[in-house]
């Protein structure tokens, strides 16, 4: 597991604190130009008059035109952040720049490849607000029940959520499902190393949290290409498995109670 030291760029529109946003969505891009306007519109149809927002997209170094799009964009719409990598760093370190740049206390993730769908972050957050009440370090996961994927990638990912689940125990059918709800602050608590948003589920439930998962909607691929083969997934995620269950078993979670009692 190796550490990722983001190095960025923000082109944005100064938000004054007195209208910050109670939601950041967050979504991580890597060469995604024909996907960008339709889900920047979807999320916004999604949350328009729902909760006050921000959209956060992260530039993961794109070499189509996905930088000249999102220029265009964020000069139109008030609501889009844009942040850049000067340097390819992975979904994980773009999932970690864009929460830490966010605004609000709450966070929405989501991929940026169109196949999740927006209209399915009001649920997660009606989840979350639900949940909360008790405790709110909770983490609301996406569970991609009917995934539109082809059948050699929905059976690699059934057999690595339940050789992860057994393993790790994160109480979670679908831990690759990038729809998420969590507070900003509880994700740059946990460990930071490549690939982690494979294991938020487990990094959560290590650091004291609780985890949730709401079945939402998933959608066939319409633009663009995948940037993982079948056999990337499974090499990396065992590797980083490994580090995850050392982390696990060295997790140290004390009741803390302030004040003490006086000496005689």
């Amino acid at each position: 597991m190796v550490d990722q030291t983001d190095n960025i760029k923000t082109s944005t529109t100064e938000i004054a604190p007195e209208i910050a946003p109670e939601l950041s969505v967050v979504v991580p891009v890597h060469n995604e130009a024909d996907n960008i306007e339709p889900l920047i519109g979807e999320i916004q149809a999604a949350l328009d008059g729902v909760i006050g927002y921000e959209i956060i997209y992260i530039n993961d170094c794109s070499r189509d035109g996905t930088p000249e799009k999102l220029i265009t964009l964020n000069r139109k719409i008030d609501v889009l952040r844009v942040l850049t990598h000067q340097k390819q760093s992975g979904q994980s370190a773009a999932v970690r720049s864009g929460v830490r740049a966010a605004r609000a206390p709450l966070v929405a993730t989501l991929d940026g490849d169109g196949q999740n769908n927006p209209a399915d972050i009001p649920n997660l957050l009606k989840a979350y607000g639900e949940q909360a009440a008790a405790d709110p370090k909770v983490m609301i996961c996406g569970h991609r029940a009917k995934r539109q994927d082809s059948f050699v990638k929905r059976l690699s990912s059934k057999i690595a959520n339940g050789v992860r689940s057994s393993l790790l125990g994160d109480s979670t059918p679908d831990t690759g499902c990038g729809l998420k709800v969590f507070r900003a602050q509880d994700f740059v608590d946990l460990p930071n190393f490549d690939h982690m948003h494979r294991f938020l589920p487990a990094l959560m439930i290590r650091s004291g949290g609780r985890v949730s998962s709401v079945e939402v909607s998933h959608r066939p691929r319409e633009r663009g290409k995948s940037k993982y083969g079948t056999l990337d997934r499974l090499w990396v995620g065992i590797i980083d498995m490994f580090g995850v269950m050392w982390l696990k078993r060295r997790a140290i979670n004390p009741e803390v109670e302030e004040g003490a009692e006086k000496r005689k």
